[in-house]
């Protein structure tokens, strides 16, 4: 076994020694004046502002109002979305459409495969592609908003709101509105239940005692789109909602979406009124003195659980975010005279934030988190590491764990492709959905980076956890996910080396896969997962395996030309065709997200970094590319460039003020970019197995920089 593949000592032992290098003799970071000192603070109606409460598998987004009561002003920013883990919904498959009808021979290495790909052809097999990359769909559950009326009786417009002063408090999870609606004051208090996946509310107006506030329910139906921002409001008569039981304080409404049902309770405080104003549109009409609390619930069932007060949601929400901010990990810039540090510090908060109410549930998340659809609100598992490996690193390992119970269900399905394609173990998919299908897609069916994927999240909770229950727990999704790679791996017996692909699609996608092979990032990464898989046998007392052994013996070397590595080493003309100097500058993945490996030539890499910093095309890159160039920049000693990296004025790497990080017009929220942030922070304060503290700051005395709580990375 390598050197660099040692056993990783106990993380309290790691955690105790971060401590004593990182404050020793200092007070313990006081992290509630962290987290408040960036409270955020809206004060007019930014459709890009919108704020969010939630539990990690339910997500609630409000405006300006403490609730969603312009869904359409807002649908072009970040849409006031309803979204849960469960609220999956699909068209009726009429006419009978099966994956096996867009599966596609593709030539590879002496044999067909059959790969699930798009079509461009019209017909038959191209209306299957379609369906099945739209079907199952993630629903917007629902929209509950405010109808204010007017003097005149009319109904007020967003325009109509003055003197708005929203505060999001992230220390209890409470989202405080007001706003002043023709000299009348509102006041709106909202919470998101951390145990079940319910919001309340509770609001404060002489507007209830005049009959001039309402709230609305109001069910869309889906688009089918790529995209779904919860504002449909046509098809009427292609679903139905009702109401099922009526109580004194209480109602139960239920959606019908062809196969697909649900259900909304609403509990309340004092005396109201429900009604149908029309189809999937209900009104609820306090009679108030000046005082009114409300709490909506959803459920996939008919729940007999009796809705939590306004009351015990908040004190529920209190507790959950000052426990979750209280362990783990930590960071306190204040004190640094650099003018990047407080704007570092907000974003590393609101991501904390964002990725505990958007990523922390039982399967990988979307891209978009549970806000609003992309990709049909479809999980790319390639962003699973993005995603999820913060959680470790940051000392909530529990969190990440959630997600990895998805891959069991999904492991069936990946054995399907794997056996079909004519390799052993599993495959992991690309783009899936809750059960793990596989979706037709002409980049995903030929992606491999998230292959690994499994084996370095598993390694991260056995760092956290080593104990025999923890090998128990993953051993067998880590070794049939090896499997597959040790038989993916080709041997040419001319050059007597394994070689990845042709037929692959690296994670700079911008490669045809009939002509791609041993791109740098996937080699270095098939040699640092093949190695810790190997590891995971010897904890397991079960020898090494020697097909995983030949593999990692003869690997082709990663690919270089001159002094710097190639991209991939079919790209011959990594350095002088454009093209290549766009999307993922993914061969800086091989040192950032991954170790030195014995493979590695860090003085080549070094240089590749040079050229890559002076020469990408930066406004073609994504939001998780600049904390992936950090990363590297540290592990090169490159702490200058670790923070002009995370802090690039480029389009795609712009943080609203909710802490998103914007893209572009089709994708307002890409919480990879956040998990992300996270993960190249820790390895900037807590390094890396070999690195001392730290190595990711400049060191010209202008950072000040405490943590807690941080691990190290492999």
């Amino acid at each position: 076994m390598n050197h660099w593949m040692q056993r990783w000592p106990p993380i309290t032992a790691t955690l105790t020694l971060l401590s004593l290098l990182t404050i020793a003799g200092a007070q313990p970071i006081d992290r509630k004046a962290v987290v408040r000192r960036h409270t955020i603070r809206v004060e007019k109606a930014d459709p890009l502002s919108s704020l969010s409460v939630g539990n990690g598998g339910f997500s609630f987004t409000a405006d300006v109002t403490g609730l969603q009561s312009y869904p359409d002003e807002y649908a072009g920013g970040v849409p006031l979305g309803t979204e849960s883990e469960w609220g999956w919904h699909s068209f009726p498959n009429r006419m009978g459409y099966r994956l096996e009808e867009v599966f596609k021979d593709y030539h590879f290495n002496d044999r067909d495969r059959a790969y699930a790909v798009q079509w461009k052809e019209p017909g038959r097999t191209r209306d299957a592609a379609d369906y099945l990359r739209a079907n199952p769909h993630r629903l917007q559950l629902g929209n509950i908003g405010f109808e204010l009326i007017k003097k005149d009786g009319s109904l007020a417009m967003l325009k109509d709101l003055s003197a708005v002063r929203q505060e999001l408090d992230m220390w209890t999870g409470q989202l405080h509105s007001r706003f002043i609606l023709e000299g009348t004051a509102v006041e709106v208090v909202t919470y998101g239940h951390p145990g079940q996946d319910a919001v309340s509310v509770q609001v404060r107006s002489s507007l209830l005692k005049q009959g001039r506030l309402r709230v609305r329910i109001r069910f869309p139906y889906p688009t089918g789109q790529w995209g779904d921002n919860g504002n449909n409001w046509k098809e009427n008569l292609l679903h139905q909602s009702a109401i099922v039981r009526q109580w004194r304080q209480g109602v139960l409404l239920q959606h019908t979406l062809d196969s697909t049902r649900y259900y909304t309770t609403l509990r309340w405080s004092g005396d109201a009124v429900v009604k149908e104003a029309e189809p999937h549109y209900f009104l609820l009409i306090p009679r108030a003195a000046g005082v009114f609390e409300l709490t909506v619930r959803f459920d996939p069932e008919d729940s007999r659980l009796p809705l939590p007060s306004f009351s015990a949601t908040a004190e529920s929400s209190i507790r959950e975010w000052t426990r979750f901010w209280s362990r783990g990990g930590m960071i306190d810039l204040s004190g640094s005279t650099d003018p990047r540090a407080s704007e570092l510090e907000r974003r590393v908060i609101t991501s904390l934030y964002l990725t505990r109410i958007q990523c922390a549930g039982d399967q990988p998340p979307q891209e978009t988190g549970l806000t609003y659809n992309s990709w049909y609100g479809r999980p790319h598992l390639e962003m699973h590491w993005w995603h999820g490996v913060h959680f470790a690193l940051w000392g909530r390992t529990d969190l990440l764990e959630k997600s990895l119970t998805w891959y069991a269900r999904a492991a069936s399905t990946a054995y399907g492709i794997a056996r079909r394609q004519g390799y052993a173990g599993l495959r992991w998919q690309k783009m899936t959905d809750p059960e793990g299908r596989e979706t037709p897609s002409s980049v995903g069916a030929f992606l491999l980076w998230q292959q690994p994927h499994f084996i370095y999240l598993a390694e991260l909770c056995y760092r956290a956890h080593p104990d025999p229950a923890t090998l128990k727990k993953y051993r067998d999704l880590v070794l049939a996910t090896a499997d597959f790679m040790a038989s993916y791996a080709c041997y040419d017996r001319i050059q007597r080396r394994y070689v990845l692909g042709k037929g692959l699609i690296p994670a700079q996608e911008c490669y045809h896969p009939e002509d791609t092979y041993n791109p740098t990032f996937e080699l270095a990464y098939w040699y640092w997962a093949l190695s810790t898989a190997q590891l995971w046998r010897e904890r397991l007392k079960l020898g090494p395996e020697k097909k995983w052994d030949a593999v990692l013996k003869e690997l082709s070397p990663l690919p270089v030309q001159g002094d710097r590595y190639l991209f991939a080493e079919s790209a011959t003309d990594s350095y002088t065709n454009s093209v290549y100097r766009t999307d993922h500058p993914a061969v800086l993945c091989a040192l950032g997200m991954l170790p030195v490996l014995p493979v590695m030539d860090t003085a080549r890499m070094h240089a590749t970094f040079d050229w890559v910093w002076d020469h990408w095309t930066w406004g073609h890159t994504w939001g998780w590319d600049f904390p992936m160039v950090a990363m590297s920049a540290t592990r090169l000693g490159l702490p200058e460039k670790a923070i002009a990296a995370l802090m690039m004025p480029v389009g795609k790497n712009t943080w609203l003020v909710n802490g998103h990080n914007y893209q572009d017009e089709r994708l307002r929220v890409y919480l990879p970019g956040n998990g992300a942030l996270l993960s190249a922070i820790a390895l900037m304060c807590a390094g890396y197995e070999g690195s001392g503290p730290l190595p990711g700051w400049p060191k010209d005395g202008r950072w000040k920089v405490r943590y807690e709580g941080l691990h190290r990375m492999p």
